[in-house]
Order: structure tokens, then C-alpha cells, then sequence
């Protein structure tokens, strides 16, 4: 089962935005990321909806953030790209008089709700200032981005 990355590469992208001085296009958003713009625009096209990027059409134009990276946490993130679930684990529901399948759904039902519960509440103290702080100071300390790419 693949993994889903929006959040991890929104974050990323944000974080980008904020570092530069103008509006950041969707072609050159994919680049960054290696999918395709249209990818971008449908998921910037969320972020949008919830007001924290904004969008200009025309030559200049581009996204650019709507809110300072201080008032944006990872739980807000997260939920503006109408992630439903935190986990792919899921429950077997093949046979719901088994009493066995009832017992197991029941502990794992109570370990996901607490998982979540944790989880949640960990994106909802994290601000993306907090992100482009650690960044900043592992900058400076290399000066360079995971994978050998100077970071921009």
C-alpha cells in the first residue's frame, strides 16, 4: 500500500513559498516536487479553500501564502487537505457475529482512537514557523538540503 505524502509535501512547499519574494507557479511548484502542475493546482486549490495560499492568474501571478507560517500547524494542514483517516490500518468486517472479530475490532478500535487522539494533538502544537526554524538552523549548520540539492 503506497503512502500518502500530501501532507509531508504541502509542508514542504509552504515552507518554500515563504522563503521566497514572489508568487511561486504551479509548473514550477511540480518541478520541485517531480508530479505534474495540474497535481499542484488541485491540491494548492484546497489549501485555497481554507485561506492560507491565495493565487494570482497572469505573468506575475503564482501562489503565494494567505497567512504567516506562525498562524498555520500541521493539524491545520492536514485537515485542509481532507485527510480522513491518519492510518491505513483498517478493521476486518468480514464476519460481525464472529465474537472473535469482535473482540479484536474492539482493541484495536480503542489502541486507533488513542493513536489518533495522540497524533493529533502533536500537529495541532506544531506551527510551520516552528518547521522553518529547525530548517533555518540546519542550514546554516549545512547549507544544504536532504539529498545534496542547496536548499533555496
Amino acid at each position: 500500500m503506497r503512502n500518502d505524502t500530501r501532507l509531508s509535501r504541502m509542508l514542504h512547499v509552504l515552507i518554500h513559498m515563504a522563503r521566497h519574494e514572489h508568487p511561486a507557479t504551479s509548473d514550477t511548484l511540480a518541478q520541485m516536487l517531480g508530479t505534474n502542475p495540474v497535481v499542484i493546482r488541485r491540491t494548492m486549490a484546497l489549501l485555497k479553500e481554507q485561506g492560507y495560499v491565495r493565487s494570482e492568474k497572469g505573468h506575475r501571478g503564482g501562489w503565494t501564502l494567505a497567512k504567516p507560517l506562525a498562524d498555520m500547524t500541521l493539524l491545520d494542514i492536514h485537515e485542509a487537505l481532507g485527510s480522513a483517516s491518519l492510518f491505513a490500518i483498517g478493521l476486518s468486517t468480514d464476519h460481525p457475529e464472529c465474537l472473535v472479530e469482535q473482540a479484536v475490532n474492539a482493541a484495536l478500535t480503542d489502541a486507533f482512537d488513542a493513536a489518533q487522539a495522540l497524533l493529533i494533538e502533536r500537529l495541532g502544537s506544531v506551527t510551520l514557523e516552528q518547521l522553518a526554524e529547525d530548517f533555518e538552523a540546519r542550514f546554516q549548520g549545512l547549507g544544504r538540503c536532504e539529498g545534496g540539492s542547496t536548499a533555496q
